[in-house]
């Protein structure tokens, strides 16, 4: 087979709310200060999830769940942004770089508007490319419109490394 230049991942995630009123909710990176938080193993964040996702199948790498097992204490309460840097330089020693990632998120409420520009820098940190935030209302249909969570789809771009660092075994799926 041809040695691809370029590789498009997806990710997905999403969580329900959490019944734990010390929970905030944490989208991008950015805490959103009285929000009902998310339930999850670590801060629950489907933003940086979704992107994770993204840019490990984009590698041909395992996903979030096998990275970063919520059956594993040690990601127990874990930094999502700290994960998606682990992530990211995951993607780039199996031979990839982190072109670009867009992601969407699905929720009635919170508005994303005025964490947007602050929850792109943070993700865009620590992906080490270019990330998009767009939010997208479910005009309250099905249950994130009757707000029992929140979701977010991602796809993410990696071009095959040109200086020949990373390992020589990845890149297609195992």
């Amino acid at each position: 087979m041809a040695e691809v230049g370029m590789r498009v991942g997806q990710g997905f995630d999403v969580h329900r709310y959490s019944n734990d009123p010390q929970r905030t909710l944490v989208l991008g990176g950015v805490r959103f200060d009285g929000e009902r938080g998310l339930h999850g193993h670590s801060d629950a964040d489907v933003v940086a999830h979704a992107c994770i996702d993204a840019l490990l199948a984009g590698a041909g790498l395992p996903d979030i769940g096998q990275m970063f097992s919520d059956r594993d204490p040690a990601w127990a309460g874990a930094d999502s942004i700290a994960l998606l840097r682990l992530a990211a330089d995951s993607v780039r020693d199996a031979g990839w770089d982190p072109v670009n990632v867009s992601c969407t998120v699905v929720l009635d409420s919170p508005k994303l508007a005025p964490h947007r520009e602050a929850m792109q820098r943070r993700l865009s940190a620590a992906a080490g490319a270019p990330v998009t935030v767009t939010g997208r209302s479910t005009e309250g249909v099905g249950a994130l419109g009757r707000g029992e969570g929140v979701a977010a789809m991602a796809v993410a771009l990696v071009a095959r490394r040109s200086d020949g660092q990373g390992r020589a075994d990845s890149g297609e799926p195992s």
